[in-house]
C-alpha cells in the first residue's frame, strides 16, 4: 500500500479555513479515520439507508453489461472504503489489476487484504490519499501502459458543491486518460422524510459518525471539543437539492484547536458534510460541464439511484461552469 495521506500541517490549514467560513464547515474526508470508517459501514447496514443495498443489487444484476460497455483496463476505485461493492465488477471485468484509493489507511489496508483473498488472481494496490487533491496516479508497474477504468460508487460526489463536483470530475478525466471510462453512482432526490431518516438513523450511528469528527480533531490537532455539547442534525434543503448534516452547539462555548481559540454561539452549526442529490438529467448536465459524455445508465426501479457510465467528450477538454 502507498501512503499519500495529507500531513497534519495540511489538516491544520484546512481546519483554519473551514472554521473561518460562515457557516463553519470542514472537509468531509475528515470524518473518515479508522473509527469513522467503521461507523460509516454500520450506517450502510441500517434499514433507513437503502443506498448501499440498492447500488449493490444494481451491480450484481448488471455487472456483465457494465463490463462489456467499459472494456478492458485497470480498475481504479475512488473512495473505496471497505471495497464491498466492487466484486461483481471484478468478476465481470477480470482486470489486469485493481487500484483502491481511500483516505483511511487502516481501513484501506484491511479492505485490500480481504479483497485480495476473494480475488487472488487480480493484483490489488491500495493508495491512501485525498483523491480530490490527487494530481496524478503514482508511477506503478500495475498501471504502466494500461487503459484506466474509474469506479466511483456510493454517491460520494454529492459531498462536493456542484462547482467543486465539476472540478473533481474534470480531475478524474485527467487521471483516467482520454480513453478511460468512469462508472459513477448517483443518489437521486426523493421525499424529505426518507432522506432525513437515511442520514439520521434511529440507532444513532449517523450521530456517532459526526461526533467522531470532534474526537479526531481532539486527538490529532490538540483540540478541546466536548462532543456531548453538540447535537447532530440532518435536514433536507430542497432549494439546493441536498441534505445538510451538522453538529449544532448546545451553548455558547469556546474550543481550542492547535492552540487557536474558536467560539461557537448557542445554536451555531458546524457543517460536517453535504450530500447533493441529482436527477439523471441534472447529473448528465454536471458531467457534461466537466467534459464527460454519458454512455449508459442503470437505474433502480423506484427511481432512487442510478449508476452512470461516462466517457471523455473530447481529449483535452477543460471543465466548464455548471448551469442548471
Amino acid at each position: 500500500m502507498l501512503d499519500l495521506h495529507p500531513a497534519p500541517a495540511d489538516m491544520a490549514r484546512l481546519v483554519i479555513e473551514g472554521l473561518s467560513r460562515t457557516p463553519k464547515q470542514l472537509p468531509a474526508w475528515f470524518l473518515y479515520d479508522n473509527e469513522g470508517s467503521r461507523l460509516f459501514d454500520a450506517i450502510c447496514e441500517q434499514p433507513e439507508y437503502g443506498l448501499t443495498r440498492t447500488e449493490t443489487a444494481l451491480l450484481s444484476r448488471h455487472a456483465p453489461a457494465m463490463a462489456a460497455a467499459m472494456g478492458e483496463g485497470v480498475l481504479v476505485e475512488f473512495g473505496a472504503g471497505s471495497a464491498r461493492k466492487v466484486s461483481p465488477l471484478l468478476e465481470a471485468l477480470a482486470p489486469p489489476a485493481y487500484v483502491a484509493l481511500d483516505i483511511s489507511a487502516e481501513h484501506l489496508q484491511e479492505a485490500c487484504r480481504n479483497l485480495q483473498q476473494r480475488h487472488p488472481s487480480i493484483p490489488v494496490l491500495g493508495i491512501c490519499c485525498d483523491y480530490s487533491q490527487l494530481q496524478q496516479l503514482p508511477e506503478q508497474p500495475l498501471l504502466a501502459g494500461q487503459r484506466r477504468l474509474g469506479f466511483y460508487p456510493g454517491s460520494s460526489l454529492g459531498n462536493f458543491d456542484p462547482d467543486e463536483a465539476v472540478t473533481l470530475l474534470g480531475q478524474f478525466s485527467r487521471l483516467l486518460g482520454s480513453d478511460g471510462r468512469l462508472l459513477i453512482g448517483i443518489d437521486q432526490p426523493r421525499s424529505a422524510a426518507a432522506l432525513e431518516a437515511a442520514y439520521n438513523d434511529r440507532a444513532g450511528h449517523s450521530a456517532a459518525f459526526a461526533r467522531n469528527l470532534l474526537v479526531r480533531l481532539n486527538r490529532e490537532l490538540a483540540g478541546s471539543f466536548d462532543p456531548g455539547s453538540f447535537r447532530y442534525e440532518a435536514h433536507w434543503q430542497a432549494q439546493d437539492s441536498r441534505i445538510a448534516m451538522a453538529l449544532v452547539s448546545e451553548r455558547d462555548q469556546q474550543v481550542s484547536l492547535d492552540g487557536t481559540p474558536w467560539r461557537f454561539a448557542a445554536g451555531e452549526a458546524l457543517i460536517t458534510e453535504y450530500s447533493h442529490k441529482y436527477s439523471p438529467e441534472a447529473f448528465t448536465a454536471l458531467a457534461a460541464a466537466a467534459g464527460w459524455r454519458a454512455l449508459e445508465r442503470w437505474g433502480a426501479d423506484d427511481g432512487s439511484f442510478s449508476l452512470h457510465l461516462l466517457q471523455p467528450a473530447a481529449a483535452g477538454a477543460e471543465p466548464g461552469r455548471l448551469s442548471i
